[in-house]
């Protein structure tokens, strides 16, 4: 199972600035060091081209990144200070992604270790968002005739409000968010497919929706490949997240997912998305868990018969 990853491309990120770049690093360390994935497991991406960049995003957005001259209402948004490394952080993240739906139309399925940047739109970034790696993989493998019809599976806690916006208009491209109803962005866009969970949501009630919901998304969608969005946010202890799942249900979560996939004979690419849990170590474990879940799934077994 390939894994893409970036995170030696570090962002210069002010004294106590509260998006936990370091999850990253320690992730791939983690992975590393299980015993599962052998050295030549994990890849660093190439950079998203303009080409590539250019099918989901504006050109003047672009430019505006590359040269650094986002307004400060602009970079707010983002809440990331503007840097030639948050540049190319970007680009690379996005490669992850595209890198990782390449790898997985060959081999079933492949992650990048950080990704699912939703809330990145045509012509802005938010919420620390600043190219939408889903939206930029799904136009990519459709340009490059790889397959007909993308499903994005959103498990972030937060509405992925900028893949539905930037693919509204992509009958090929079916997105599919499950997240808090109260939560960010508080004005939410409409995806394909939305399940809203209200505050203090648990395993339960959560798997139930999910169960049915991603029927609908296999019916509807009908894909060829699914982007996966494995948010670690869900947690009972994430500070962002106000839903109540524990890590063993969330650990459900991303096997349901799998085996919903794996049984359809579809490749799925897995992007880590949120995590901002009050023990740094408690989001890379969910997110170890989901590689560890994916490897176990994909390695096991030839698909099922529907």
């Amino acid at each position: 199972m390939k894994l893409f990853y970036a995170d030696h491309f570090v962002l210069p990120l002010p004294e106590g600035h509260r998006f936990p770049m370091e999850k990253y690093a320690r992730l791939r360390e983690r992975l590393m060091a299980s015993g599962q994935f052998a050295a030549d497991d994990f890849h660093v991406p190439a950079a998203a081209s303009d080409t590539e960049i250019l099918r989901a995003h504006d050109a003047g957005y672009l430019q505006r990144i590359v040269r650094g001259t986002l307004d400060k209402d602009e970079m707010r948004r983002i809440g990331f200070p503007w840097s030639e490394a948050m540049v190319e952080r970007s680009r690379r993240s996005a490669g992850a992604t595209l890198a990782a739906c390449r790898a997985a139309l060959e081999d079933g399925c492949a992650a990048n270790l950080a990704g699912g940047t939703h809330h990145a739109f045509r012509d802005r970034g938010e919420g620390f968002c600043v190219f939408n790696d889903a939206a930029i993989a799904a136009l990519a493998m459709r340009a490059e005739g790889r397959v007909e019809r993308v499903a994005i599976i959103d498990c972030d806690v937060h509405q992925g409000n900028g893949t539905a916006a930037i693919l509204a208009n992509q009958p090929d491209c079916f997105t599919f968010s499950i997240h808090g109803a109260r939560n960010y962005p508080f004005d939410k866009e409409q995806s394909d497919l939305d399940l809203e969970m209200p505050d203090g949501t648990t395993d339960d009630t959560y798997l139930t929706g999910l169960q049915a919901a991603l029927g609908v998304v296999f019916a509807r969608g009908r894909p060829d490949l699914v982007i996966y969005l494995a948010g670690a946010d869900p947690y009972e202890d994430d500070r962002l997240g106000r839903l109540k799942l524990t890590k063993a249900g969330l650990a459900e979560r991303d096997e349901l997912v799998f085996e919903k996939v794996k049984k359809r004979g579809l490749p799925i690419a897995v992007a880590m998305a949120g995590g901002y849990a009050r023990q740094i170590d408690d989001t890379v474990s969910i997110h170890a868990e989901t590689i560890a879940t994916a490897a176990r799934i994909f390695r096991a077994r030839k698909p099922a018969s529907l």
